[in-house]
């Protein structure tokens, strides 16, 4: 487990409260080598307008519209994580999955962040998808 966030370590200092934080790399490697579960944080309507990843399960944190919290997110993730099995969770930036791994944790699963998210930061212009993200760095994703 070296190669992830960063070159020595497979967790970033600024982890707190979970596993921590990786690439969107290392993770795909970690679920194609069956390692991981790859757990979707954003909403539905995110999933079916931005995109989604093949084979991801869909375990929303919040839900839209007004983003309340999604109550089938504890459950859902306890069935994923069940047997000790890690969990990466993508969010659309990286930042609600801090939150969603964060509460993975307390209920005691081996859950990470995957940075950058699935479209990244924004650019200059306020775009996203053409800095960094799970799209960005050419892992695999599908449109509806």
């Amino acid at each position: 487990m070296t190669s992830a966030a960063t070159p020595t370590s497979p967790t970033t200092p600024a982890a707190t409260g979970y596993a921590g934080d990786v690439s969107p790399e290392q993770a795909w490697a970690w679920v194609q080598s069956g390692e991981a579960e790859l757990v979707d944080v954003r909403t539905d309507a995110e999933r079916a307008w931005v995109g989604f990843v093949p084979g991801a399960h869909a375990v929303a944190w919040k839900q839209w519209p007004g983003m309340a919290m999604n109550p089938g997110f504890d459950a859902g993730v306890q069935a994923l994580g069940a047997g000790g099995k890690k969990l990466v969770l993508l969010c659309r930036s990286g930042v609600r999955s801090i939150a969603a791994a964060q509460r993975a944790t307390e209920l005691g699963l081996q859950a990470y962040n995957i940075l950058e998210g699935f479209e990244g930061d924004p650019d200059d212009q306020a775009h996203r998808g053409v800095k960094g993200g799970w799209r960005f760095r050419g892992l695999p994703w599908q449109q509806n």
